[in-house]
This record gives C-alpha cells, sequence and structure tokens, in this order.
C-alpha cells in the first residue's frame, strides 16, 4: 500500500512540475516595443491565446508577427471577444519582444479599431499614457 501511495505522490509531482514551468517568459525581452498592424487572426485559447498581426518589416515587406496573450477567460472577463478584435482591424499594440529578433511579443496592450485600450497580459492594469 505504501508503494502505490509513493508512486501516486511521485506522480503528481512529476505531472505538476511541467504545467507551472509554461509561465515563464524568459524569451522575452524586459523592454517594451510599439507595433502597429492589421489583424490576421485570432485564437482564444486556455493556456494563451494568440493574436496575430502583419505589420511592415524593417525591408519594408509584409511580416506578420505572433503576439502572446492571457488566457481566452482572462481575456472574455476584459471584454476581449471574437466580436471586439476581427480579421482586418487596424491596431496597435505594446509589448515585449522575442530576445532573439524573430517577429512575436509577449502582448501588453492593445489598441482596437474601435481606439479601446485594454490590458491583454491577464490584469486590469490602466492603459499608459503614452499609448
Amino acid at each position: 500500500m505504501r508503494f502505490k501511495l509513493g508512486l501516486a505522490a511521485i506522480c503528481a509531482v512529476s505531472l505538476a512540475l511541467p504545467a507551472g514551468a509554461h509561465h515563464s517568459h524568459g524569451n522575452y525581452s524586459e523592454e517594451f516595443t510599439d507595433i502597429e498592424g492589421v489583424v490576421t487572426e485570432l485564437h482564444l485559447l486556455v493556456p494563451h491565446s494568440w493574436l496575430y498581426i502583419e505589420v511592415e518589416g524593417p525591408d519594408g515587406e509584409p511580416q506578420v508577427w505572433a503576439l502572446e496573450a492571457t488566457d481566452r477567460n482572462d481575456l472574455a472577463e476584459s471584454g476581449i471577444t471574437r466580436d471586439y478584435i476581427r480579421a482586418g482591424d487596424a491596431v496597435k499594440a505594446r509589448c515585449h519582444p522575442v530576445r532573439d529578433g524573430s517577429p512575436g511579443c509577449l502582448l501588453g496592450f492593445l489598441r482596437a479599431a474601435d481606439g479601446s485600450v485594454k490590458d491583454w497580459d491577464g490584469g486590469e492594469a490602466p492603459a499608459p499614457d503614452d499609448f
């Protein structure tokens, strides 16, 4: 009986460790950057949602950026739904870019086509004054 309890405890701990580890944001810069573009896709998911926007790349060519956000439940509580953001909408994002320079970031704030600004990082932080 003790062996089975010990084995169950080891299994529970080994399964819980990866769940906690996935929240690391070490691949993102601590600095913010602002980007503007047009929404191409929105995926409201758990544990993280993704917004894809097309921006003008450094060479002037279109480039699709992947913006990571909090989960769909937190976004819904903030009023962010499929009706709030749609493909074709022009948006502005303030986010932490990926450290390796690839086109992606951890989304903080987003100004929607209607001009409203919302926190996409799971909090209810007020919009920055300079955004």
